[in-house]
Formats: structure tokens, sequence, C-alpha cells
């Protein structure tokens, strides 16, 4: 009977977690470049005998994931937005080091900087901010990233491709610190930057909140089974006892 116990504390620590990434999606689900979080249980065999000889499976705390599922490409027109087509990221330079981020609206600073919302400075492939020229007026950038003034090329935007299942921490809003260093793009035409288009969160709404449903609803029934097997523990005990 303990064991039933032991099993439902596990799940439950599962599904909390579970409701924490839900929880954290439908806050950014309008959070332009965010990619949304789901988590992935595995289930573990209790080495532990009972009379039975049953086999235990317990839930294990969960491994988050990156959803690499593409957010709706909306068209601004604005020289300075940028989307990445295709699985690959920007790169900012930010206080805590180098962050990737899907999140493309840009902008120039006074003196030529490219910078992000942030005022974070936006990288190049080789990892240096980029410095555009302020008295060439707006840039035109290619497909490829390369950007132009006035005919000429000034900078090229470094696109970067990362293993998220190595291990990853979230960065303010849309950022991503990922645990294996990012890749410069490297004559992969599958990833790409689109000019006066940002990407819109890849969160889906209402499946959210149909997850959000069955997670308390499984919570609930596991709580439910927890109390029905010390109930039934309780009464076995004060029986064995040869109490009332």
């Amino acid at each position: 009977m303990q064991s039933g116990i032991y099993v439902g504390i596990s799940s439950q620590i599962a599904l909390e977690r579970r409701l924490t990434t839900i929880a954290d999606n439908i806050a950014n689900m309008n959070t332009v470049g965010f990619r949304g979080t789901e988590v992935k249980f595995d289930q573990v065999m209790s080495q532990t005998r009972n009379d039975l000889k049953a086999d235990i499976a317990f839930v294990t705390q969960g491994n988050d994931y990156l959803s690499t599922r593409n957010g709706e490409m909306i068209q601004t027109g604005n020289s300075f937005d940028f989307a990445v087509k295709g699985d690959g990221w920007f790169a900012i330079n930010t206080p805590a080091g180098q962050v990737m981020t899907r999140d493309g609206r840009f902008s120039m600073a006074v003196t030529g900087e490219l910078v992000s919302t942030q005022g974070y400075p936006v990288l190049d492939a080789g990892g240096a901010p980029i410095q555009l020229n302020p008295a060439a007026g707006e840039p035109t950038v290619g497909s490829d990233g390369r950007i132009v003034q006035n005919g000429t090329t000034v900078a090229q935007l470094g696109l970067f491709t990362a293993d998220a299942s190595k291990g990853f921490v979230r960065y303010e809003n849309s950022g991503i610190i990922f645990s294996q260093a990012p890749q410069p793009v490297v004559n992969d035409s599958s990833v790409g930057v689109m000019q006066g288009y940002v990407e819109q969160s890849n969160v889906n709404a209402i499946n959210q909140m149909t997850q959000l449903i069955q997670v308390n609803r499984a919570f609930e029934g596991i709580s439910s089974m927890m109390k029905s097997t010390e109930d039934s523990f309780s009464q076995a005990v004060r029986t064995l006892g040869g109490g009332q």
C-alpha cells in the first residue's frame, strides 16, 4: 500500500513541473520569438522487492525540451525587423554572455550599432557586435543575413544552430542560453533571414489550456487515489492491531 503512495507522490511532482511549464508557456503566448517548453517524463522501475514480487514504476521529475515548431510569421514592413527561417537563432551580447533569440526586432543606435529591443548588441557569425553606418540609411538584408547599405556589404547577421537536448536555461523573455555552445550556420539553405517580418510565439493557447485542464484533473485523481490508499492502510493497521 505504501508503494502506491510513493508512486502517487512521484506523479504529483511530475505534474507540478508540467503545470509550471504550461503556465510559463501561456504567459508568453504573445512574446515575439518565444518557443514553448515541453517536458518529457521517463518511467523508472524500483529495485525494491514487495510481497507480490511485482515491478513498481515511478515517474521521473522530467526533462525540459524546446518545441521546434515555428511560430507564425507576421509582415511588419519595418526594415529593422527580422525573422529566422528554419531552425536557427540570432545571437545577442548580454550581461549573462552570448544569448540566442528568435526575437528579431532590432534597431540601429545613434552610433550605428545594431541592437535588440533591450539594447543588447546583435552579433555576427564570429561573435562580434554588428556595426552599421548611421549616415547610410536603412539597410537591405539578404536571406543569408548579408547586410547592405548604399550598395556596399557592411556586415552579416549571425545565424546559429544549437542542440537544446543538451540542456538550456531561459534568459528574460525569448532568450535562450544553451549548455552546448551554438554553432554558426554554414552553407545551409534551410536556415535564413526574412527582412520585414517577425516570428510570433509558437505557443498554441487552446492546446495549452487543454493540457492545463488535463493536468489539474490528473492531479486531483492522484490525490483521491492516495487518500483512498492511506485510508485502507490505516484500516489495515487498526485491524491487525486489534483496534476498532
